[in-house]
């Protein structure tokens, strides 16, 4: 009996061994695994808030900013762009001059698509197929006021990112959530504040 007694000791001792290295070695490859699953640091920099200092930004002039990996336009606009979105002339060549599709937040259904009208804040992807529009600061040949120009398939969007008629694009340019901190930082990515 000495012997058995011996022998089933040794096995509780192996036993308990081959437990205690496989639990060490399951613990060992669930911890990449399970950190595989965390958003990675380039990940959440996507999806966070980006701030801009609009005050740097001139009249007339627009900066672009990239925000979950798409190009956001900031433009400040003139006081002449201003009068010409609320122009009826102006609004009637437009298909949706209203923002009835909701491509916006509702504290920016107006008719600048703004917070403060001198400042325009969008997502630079055209509504049609996704390409990224231009800035023309002094429009094109057959309309002269400034627009931003799809050179894809020829869509055009107002300084409001309101669309204009007979183009392929469906629906105004997208309003990101945004508010402002303090009079000069932008924050797009957040609707804080609002």
């Amino acid at each position: 009996m000495h012997v058995s007694e011996a022998v089933a000791g040794r096995r509780r001792v192996l036993s308990a061994t081959v437990g205690f290295v496989a639990g060490a070695g399951i613990v060992g490859l669930a911890i990449p695994f399970v950190a595989a699953w965390r958003p990675s640091a380039r990940a959440k920099a996507v999806g966070s808030a980006v701030e801009i200092n609009v005050k740097k930004i001139e009249p007339g002039a627009m900066v672009t900013v990239e925000w979950q990996g798409k190009p956001v336009f900031i433009l400040r606009r003139t006081p002449n762009q201003l009068s010409v979105l609320s122009s009826p002339a102006h609004a009637a060549k437009l298909r949706d001059p209203d923002s009835s599709v909701n491509n916006q937040p509702d504290y920016v259904k107006n008719n600048h698509r703004s917070i403060r009208p001198e400042i325009f804040v969008c997502v630079g992807v055209c509504t049609h197929l996704g390409c990224v529009p231009e800035y023309k600061k002094t429009g094109l040949q057959e309309d002269n006021d400034a627009l931003y120009f799809c050179p894809c398939h020829g869509s055009k969007f107002d300084m409001a990112g309101r669309v204009y008629k007979g183009v392929p694009a469906p629906t105004n340019l997208i309003v990101p959530p945004h508010h402002y901190i303090e009079n000069t930082i932008l924050v797009i990515g957040s609707s804080e504040n609002v």
